[in-house]
């Protein structure tokens, strides 16, 4: 037998005799004292017995004071006999208030104990799966194991072939593949292998697939946990959880392991208000160590995934740990249809639908919007009872990963929809007159998530960059429906909030972050991280004046001031457009593209 069989058995052991030697006790302590038979008619005499019970032979008392007796008797008939008289007696005067000569009373032994039993057996299943959580082999002595994935469990093993739109991130990674397909090739050149490569980019654009890809692709284990998995209330679990991954993933090598959301375990540290003690900052204290521990080409690579690689701790991120940084970033076009073809295999597609065509009306979607958007089109084909899916289910279901599913159902009154109507017909009308801003694509005054309406714009190409010419004409654009509603309406409604909270931090971007400000010249006048850690930033100190705060405000209320200008020129000379499109939206509740380019070339 093992040594650590040994163990189990022997804890198992201990933990048997503890539960037997307590039963024991409690049945020692619960059995009543014993009374000879001379003494029990010595108490009935006295008239100090309240109740009693015979069973058998066995006769038990309770006393005044409430002391419990047990007494064997050779004879119940003669002693029944001897103190029939008084029993009547006294239970006459109310000296003995319940008694039994036949049944009742004296419970057996084993029955006395069994609640002390349940309660016992009720302690030790609660013990056992408090420890026990997620089953598996003499997990009560695992709480700090790490709680790893493995990649067998998936129904079938994902390569590079499955990845699209990524291809200068897999030319990246390959290199791994190859040493881990061929490592005596590198060890030979006295090349070292990076020992871990961090994946950064937004959420949804496929990093953990790409990473189980690499596995894949190389043919080696796979093992997955979250930063999250290492965190946890009690302090010195995580920092073990650390040290077991480690040990794992060198039993298994050549191994990938990945960690998903690492920013959640490797945050900068001090940026908390527990000090330096804290768990999570021990966990990252021993992941530190553990990726220094182990030699160069073992076989054993660490890849980790975050959106936020700003706010890691720079430790993580000197040669000998994470060495390597992709980015995996945004799609562009020819990427997006790439995907779109990945997961379009299944679906049948009416004749008119081209992959292509919505590759170049999706910028800005990620892999997982994509991804989503297929599905929501397949889901609105199902729904009618069609075999293939249309271009109007792909549209409609664009419309509801951008802004969410139409509310029909929603009661709105006539002011209320004149006001959107308007409001709306703003946007679309200012837009068309901007020369940098994308062309309408849809409008609605049908309530969609928390909107009440909506102008869709699609941009035409990606962008990298934005001028200072394009973001003015962004605040421009985001003006249109207050300044409609001002014209039109004669008064102002809360609908304009989120244009002017969008207006106004682009406008604070444009002084603060990209020095566009004329009057203050390119000076960038933001932290350095925008996330705020309450540890870190109690003492920060802004890094100019307040007479300099007060030059921002008023420059960011100049760029505002400026676009409303230009927003009410444009719609002052462009009324019978605006009443036209308003008037379209009241009688249809939405407007695509052709048709609002109709209302135009009607009014110009």
């Amino acid at each position: 037998m093992k040594k650590s069989g040994l163990k189990d058995l022997g804890f198992y052991a201990v933990v048997v005799i503890l539960v037997l030697g307590s039963v024991w006790l409690v049945m020692m302590l619960s059995q009543p004292e014993k009374l000879s038979y001379s003494d029990l008619l010595e108490t009935f005499q006295k008239g100090d017995v309240r109740e009693f019970y015979t069973t058998g032979t066995k006769m038990e008392i309770i006393t005044q004071d409430g002391q419990r007796y047990v007494s064997e008797l050779y004879d119940v008939d003669y002693f029944r006999q001897d103190v029939n008289d008084l029993v009547r007696e006294q239970y006459k005067k109310g000296v003995i208030e319940k008694y039994n000569f036949g049944q009742g009373g004296v419970a057996p032994g084993w029955l006395l104990v069994l609640p002390y039993v349940m309660v016992i057996c009720v302690l030790l299943v609660l013990w056992y799966f408090m420890f026990n959580r997620g089953g598996g082999e003499n997990k009560t002595m695992k709480f700090g194991r790490a709680r790893t994935r493995l990649g067998s469990d998936e129904r079938r093993r994902v390569t590079f072939g499955d990845v699209a739109g990524a291809d200068e991130e897999k030319e990246e990674l390959q290199e791994i593949v190859e040493f881990l397909r061929h490592p005596k090739r590198f060890i030979e050149i006295g090349a070292r292998i990076p020992k871990g490569v961090l994946l950064v980019g937004p959420p949804g654009t496929g990093k953990t697939l790409i990473a189980r890809a690499v596995a894949g692709e190389a043919g080696v284990q796979f093992l997955s946990i979250s930063g999250s998995d290492f965190v946890e209330l009690y302090v010195g679990v995580g920092a073990s959880r650390v040290r077991d991954l480690f040990e794992q993933a060198k039993k298994s090598a050549p191994t990938i392991v990945f960690i998903d959301e690492i920013d959640a375990v490797g945050r900068h540290r001090g940026a908390g208000t527990g000090g330096g003690h804290d768990e999570r900052e021990q966990t990252l204290n021993q992941l530190l160590v553990e990726m220094d521990g182990f030699g160069n080409n073992e076989g054993v690579i660490i890849i980790a995934a975050t959106n936020r690689p700003d706010i890691l701790d720079p430790a993580l991120l000197r040669p000998g740990r994470f060495d390597r940084q992709v980015f995996v970033g945004m799609p562009d076009v020819k990427g997006r249809e790439a995907i779109l073809r990945v997961h379009a295999k299944g679906k049948p597609f009416d004749q008119s639908v081209a992959l292509s065509d919505l590759a170049k009306t999706t910028a800005g979607f990620t892999g997982a919007d994509l991804e989503n958007l297929l599905n929501e089109a397949a889901l609105r084909a199902a729904r009618e009872n069609r075999k293939v899916i249309n271009n109007e289910d792909l549209r409609e279901a664009m419309l509801k990963v951008v802004a969410g599913p139409e509310k029909r159902s929603k009661v709105i009154s006539d002011r209320e929809r004149r006001l959107t109507a308007y409001h709306e017909a703003g946007h679309a009308v200012v837009s068309r007159h901007l020369k940098t801003r994308d062309p309408i694509h849809h409008l609605t005054i049908i309530p969609r998530g928390r909107a009440g309406g909506m102008t869709i714009s699609l941009p035409q190409e990606d962008r990298s960059y934005a001028s200072k010419s394009e973001m003015s004409e962004d605040l421009v654009s985001f003006m249109g429906g207050r300044v409609a509603e001002q014209l039109v309406i004669g008064d102002i409604s809360t609908g304009a909030s989120n244009d002017i909270e969008k207006a106004t931090k682009l406008a604070r971007s444009m002084v603060v972050k990209y020095g566009m400000s004329e009057a203050l010249g390119p000076v960038s006048f933001a932290s350095e991280n925008e996330e705020v850690f309450l540890g870190r930033d109690l003492g920060h100190v802004r890094n100019y004046s307040e007479q300099m705060a007060s030059r921002i405000d008023q420059e960011i209320s100049a760029f505002i001031d400026a676009a409303y200008r230009r927003c009410e020129e444009i719609l002052r000379g462009s009324m019978d457009l605006l009443h036209k499109v308003a008037n379209y939206l009241l009688e249809h509740e939405t407007m695509d593209g052709p048709a609002f380019e109709a209302c135009v070339q009607e009014c110009s």
